[in-house]
């Protein structure tokens, strides 16, 4: 009889949400793991503290949206969604303990170095005079005490933010059993340091004390007359995701701005509360919040640990605390000419973020920008950074008269805000801002410059596999690839001309584009594979994606799997896909590499017979990005771009110190070596020596790899 307790084991699938729970865990396991630098240990925390906030707003949020609706019919992994959400609370109750337990380990670690997180009675007296300074100088006037009574409705909480839930009684009735109780509520400034730095003295680095802890000691001053019976802290969790009516919609920026001020009023997901809360406190609570069952109390540590993330830039220290910093090397290919537009003209450039420098594509819209022999510029912008070099070119661009056409996504999740200001500012600035399809999601990466030369116009490509972020671009691992190859510019008009104005997805020379056309081409390529395993001939995939989700993409490699085809998916995040199963997927590996920097990119190797294909993607095998985003499929023709690409898979699939295996049951086995293994990031780090091009009549090294370990 299927339960639910036994359906994951029985299943061709790995549900989604439990496999994003197992992703966490793994990041988690980089701030437990011995190696990894302390400091860098308090940012992985961090790291994995914002990362569940994100789940329990947008996933769990939607699943508890269809429980709520009655919506009772299971998904392609065997869950319907009350069983799921019993097995997501029970999951991640066990997993924000686990958290605190690291949270208390690092903390003890930390002040073995000199770096102390103090309560506020833990603090010397000079540190706590200096606490006192800093709440009556900085923090006492923007602080709103915000009484509950009948006069004084409950005030809206926002999502994730931090408040002090204050049990009151009159100072006359301090001590009488039968004291009247009052309710109040105070926010924890947001737009203040949560982690306070107090003085210090001898070898110490640093000592802090939690915001909170400081508002706690002096929470008396905010209500005159009444003394405080409890002070604990809480946060609400609400839902997240924006219900847009694009057709609907005069003016799509003005409707995601009203909807962005009613995600304010989103339905409560989750309430976290300290441990001891006081009874009276927690029943206020649950009633305005109508929330019960999904209470998480948090006990061992602060509330929101998300606030570590910020630790390790508070201390200046970077010794053996941090990862030596490593400096992106500016790509040698474009060191060959004073243009970058020469080079490009001459041959294809692949580079490999963060290793290499973001400058270069910095570098590329502003010599475009400044090139009278630049006629037009187009580009595709999901996530910006806040201070963008990239951005202040296609404002001078503009300024300088040359069209500037930018496909800004003001959907992207939880950058709405900027997105709407950058969209703002670059119309100010004279650029042509469009914000995309209706009912899509524009996730591509494409730079298009289209210049007057003396043969004639070209056109110059920048596709890439991450945002155009310069911030990011230090912190994730992402490829891009430079180009004037005629037909790929050719396709990328078309791919333009189909976002901006009336026309439909036509089928492309070399770009794939979803979402028309990907998932069909995709299934192609794994079907022309299984084809050639049945005949005996070289048959073999390799794919690094974030997430594999999507059941058809997943069932086309189980058939090939059973084909004889050698499959190894290097997949980060969310994996549906069950590996190792005997007569669905034993020629099928997937690893999970997590290691100080994101792993980001998505590039994919067919065998195809002894004539090897390589792509490189905005896409992963998600059914929203196949289906309701256009992104951008690229392939990598040129032998020595070819070859950098197949050396990246190389090098991830020879990962034994950061590589995780994916089991049948769904867990990831690590595997350790005594010496540390061999590490990817910090082998690729090494890029000066691993990306020379193959000298001439030397074989080209676009031959896969052997399969990897089973």
């Amino acid at each position: 009889m299927k339960t639910e307790e036994n359906v994951q084991e029985i299943s061709r699938y790995i549900n989604r949400e439990l496999s994003w729970i197992e992703f966490n865990r793994r990041v988690l396991e980089e701030a437990q793991d011995k190696d990894t630098p302390l400091l860098e240990k308090a940012k992985f925390l961090g790291i994995t503290a914002s990362n569940l906030d994100e789940f329990m707003s947008v996933r769990v949020a939607g699943l508890l949206d269809l429980q709520k609706n009655g919506y009772n019919k299971k998904d392609f992994t065997g869950y319907a969604p009350a069983s799921l959400l019993r097995r997501i609370f029970k999951r991640t109750s066990a997993f924000v303990a686990e958290q605190y337990k690291v949270y208390k380990e690092l903390t003890r670690q930390l002040a073995k170095h000199g770096i102390r997180i103090h309560t506020f009675d833990e603090l010397s007296a000079s540190q706590q005079k200096a606490a006192n300074h800093h709440f009556h100088q900085i923090v006492y006037p923007v602080l709103t005490p915000m009484a509950i009574d009948q006069a004084r409705p409950f005030p809206l909480i926002n999502s994730l933010g931090l408040y002090l839930a204050v049990v009151l009684t009159r100072s006359e009735d301090v001590g009488k059993e039968d004291a009247e109780l009052h309710f109040a509520i105070v926010r924890v400034p947001p737009n203040f340091s949560r982690l306070v730095q107090v003085p210090t003295r001898g070898k110490a680095k640093a000592h802090f004390v939690f915001l909170e802890e400081i508002i706690r000691e002096h929470i008396h001053t905010l209500f005159n007359g009444y003394a405080p019976v409890s002070v604990h802290a809480f946060r609400l969790t609400r839902n997240s995701d924006l219900v847009l009516d694009e057709e609907a919609a005069e003016d799509l920026l003005e409707e995601i701005e009203k909807e962005l001020r009613k995600r304010r009023w989103g339905t409560p997901v989750r309430l976290e509360v300290e441990k001891g809360i006081h009874p009276y406190a927690l029943e206020q609570l649950i009633e305005e919040f109508e929330i019960s069952a999904d209470v998480f109390e948090i006990d061992g540590g602060p509330l929101d640990l998300s606030c570590m993330t910020r630790l390790p830039e508070m201390i200046p220290e970077n010794g053996s605390l941090k990862y030596p910093e490593v400096q992106p090397v500016y790509p040698e290919d474009f060191l060959e000419e004073d243009s970058l537009f020469d080079v490009i003209r001459k041959k294809d450039v692949l580079i490999y973020h963060p290793y290499e420098s973001f400058q270069a594509v910095n570098d590329f819209l502003i010599e475009a920008a400044e090139d009278p022999q630049v006629l037009a510029i187009k580009i595709t912008l999901y996530r910006v950074s806040g201070n963008s070099l990239l951005v202040r070119a296609l404002e001078r661009a503009a300024e300088y008269g040359k069209q500037v056409t930018v496909v800004l996504e003001l959907k992207a999740r939880f950058d709405e805000e900027r997105n709407i200001a950058w969209a703002k500012r670059l119309e100010k600035a004279g650029c042509h801002v469009v914000y995309g399809l209706i009912g899509l999601k524009t996730h591509a990466k494409v730079t298009q410059i289209i210049r007057q030369e003396e043969d004639g116009l070209r056109r110059y490509m920048h596709v890439g596999t991450g945002n155009y972020n310069e911030n990011t671009a230090r912190l994730y691992t992402d490829v891009g690839l430079f180009t004037s190859d005629a037909e790929i510019g050719e396709d990328a008009s078309s791919l333009f001309n189909e976002i901006t104005g009336y026309s439909t997805a036509p089928r492309l020379n070399q770009l794939v584009s979803a979402p028309t056309w990907m998932a069909g081409e995709l299934a192609r390529l794994i079907g022309r594979e299984t084809e050639f395993a049945r005949a005996g001939s070289p048959a073999r995939i390799i794919a690094k994606i974030n997430s594999l989700s999507n059941q058809e993409m997943i069932d086309h490699l189980y058939e090939a799997s059973q084909a004889g085809v050698k499959i190894d998916l290097i997949v980060r995040g969310v994996c549906c896909l069950r590996p190792g199963v005997p007569g669905l997927s034993e020629n099928i590996t997937v690893r999970s590499i997590i290691d100080r920097y994101l792993e980001h990119s998505r590039l994919f190797y067919f065998e195809n017979g002894g004539e090897p294909e390589t792509w490189l993607s905005s896409a992963d095998w998600m059914t929203r990005n196949l289906t309701r985003r256009v992104e951008v499929m690229c392939p990598v023709r040129g032998r020595t771009t070819r070859d950098i690409l197949v050396r990246i898979l190389k090098l991830h699939l020879k990962d034994t110190a950061k590589a995780r295996l994916l089991q049948p049951n769904g867990t990831y086995l690590r595997r350790t070596e005594e010496d540390g293994g061999f590490r990817s990031q910090f082998e690729a780090a090494k890029i000066k020596a691993w990306k020379k091009p193959a000298k001439r009549g030397q074989p080209s090294d676009v031959t896969a790899p052997a399969p990897a370990d089973r």
